[in-house]
């Protein structure tokens, strides 16, 4: 199956966004659980669902803008498939080894390293595009 960059840009954002929402459930269905209306209530099943959507927040949309100007920049699909891929795995191994209330461990750090491992690549080759012509 051969994809247009843009269309690989939308697999990994479209899959990013399921994650998220994933993630919101989490934390919908846990304060139903515990009949928290507003915030965490002090109860620590909400606050790491809670957590683990907003990490999740906090990175996604910038990898999202990122494979979109990837892709209008003309880079080829592969490039845009390797971030989106990269980015993907790491925001799913850390959210939903944070979701499930897991303390500091290797699938957090693991999936911190790919998340930003993604970024820096995506930067770096937002950067340079204007110096490559």
């Amino acid at each position: 199956m051969d994809m247009t960059p843009i269309h690989a840009a939308g697999l990994w954002s479209g899959l990013m966004i399921l994650l998220m929402t994933v993630l919101a459930f989490r934390v919908v269905a846990n304060r139903r659980k515990h009949r928290v209306l507003f915030g965490d209530g002090g109860v620590p099943q909400v606050t790491v669902a809670t957590r683990a959507f907003g990490n999740a927040a906090e990175y996604v949309p910038v990898g999202i803008g990122a494979l979109i100007l990837l892709a209008l920049l003309g880079y080829q699909s592969w490039a845009i498939h390797a971030v989106g891929g990269v980015l993907f795995a790491g925001r799913l191994i850390h959210g939903l080894w944070l979701s499930h209330g897991k303390g500091p461990g290797w699938a957090r750090m693991t999936g911190m390293i790919l998340t930003l491992t993604a970024l820096i690549a995506a930067g770096a080759m937002l950067a340079a595009c204007p110096f490559m012509g």
